[in-house]
């Protein structure tokens, strides 16, 4: 693991052990307007994955966010040790920021053992090479963008990103509610499960809520949507390494009351399915602002 961004990504899943079920994490500004839902999925399950024992792996994973979370301020992570039984150990975990949880999840770990089988078929798609990598916008187009926005979009991420159908994501064309996004960590990672579990439960909230805004022509980048993550549910189906490519294929069932539902699930390259997930997002559509007003 020698480039930066991936060893930041690490160190900020890595936590700092306070006591036996308490812990503190930090965050990364990313470009978000808060602290990136995904950075405290993968810390709570880090978190949790630190207080369970006899290799029990984590299977399920659900969670709400309450309250948004401030970037400049560390988070502590508290975990209850719900339950220990003979196949399947359970944890909770709430995340506090200036004295209130502004989020709470809810794991579940079993040991790995024998049992039926059967999988989806990994949609029809081309292969990462084919794939052309996501690119930022003009330089134009950039300098009308919120700073924040300019930020998200510029920056070298730990993950590289090809979407097999991408967007125009300023002035998006209404399409059918579903993609497929090829994804993987830019540089090799140790081969712990957990890490690479937690990697990736930080990497399934990109793309995901978005999906829910394709039959309507807006985007999170339009000055004029709000959007924010409700909840995340995540179940962990067969091992898998995040730093070789995943296709990460997501619908959007159902919008309404201000709210989308969005599903996914992650395959790698030779169509077995290791992961999925689901989430409910807040989508409001506000009247129209100069964008150089949000900066």
């Amino acid at each position: 693991m020698s480039h930066p961004v991936v060893a930041e990504l690490v160190a900020l899943l890595t936590l700092e052990r306070l006591e036996d079920n308490l812990f503190r994490g930090q965050s990364r500004d990313i470009g978000t307007k808060y602290v990136f839902g995904g950075q405290v999925l993968g810390q709570a399950l880090s978190a949790a994955q630190q207080t369970v024992e006899d290799a029990r792996a984590v299977h399920s994973i659900h969670a709400y966010f309450l309250r948004a979370g401030d970037i400049e301020a560390p988070i502590i992570y508290h975990v209850d040790r719900t339950r220990d039984g003979h196949s399947f150990s359970v944890r909770r975990v709430t995340a506090i920021q200036h004295g209130q949880p502004i989020f709470v999840f809810a794991a579940s770990f079993q040991h790995d053992e024998p049992g039926v089988s059967h999988q989806f078929h990994m949609p029809e798609v081309p292969m990462p090479e084919d794939v052309e990598p996501n690119i930022s916008p003009a330089p134009e187009v950039m300098e009308k963008l919120p700073a924040k926005m300019q930020r998200w979009l510029s920056r070298m991420g730990p993950f590289e990103m090809r979407p097999i159908y991408p967007r125009d994501e300023v002035k998006p064309p209404k399409r059918p509610p579903y993609q497929q996004v090829w994804l993987r960590l830019i540089d090799k990672v140790d081969d712990a499960p957990e890490l690479h579990r937690a990697l990736l439960a930080y990497a399934s909230d990109f793309y995901l809520l978005g999906t829910t805004t394709f039959p309507h022509g807006i985007s999170y980048y339009q000055p004029n949507v709000q959007m924010a993550s409700l909840d995340h549910a995540m179940w962990f189906h067969r091992p898998f390494r995040v730093d070789d490519w995943l296709l990460y294929s997501l619908d959007s069932p159902t919008a309404q009351n201000a709210r989308g539902l969005a599903r996914g699930q992650f395959f790698t390259r030779d169509g077995i399915l290791v992961a999925s997930t689901a989430q409910e997002g807040l989508i409001r559509v506000l009247p129209e602002t100069d964008p150089k007003e949000a900066k």
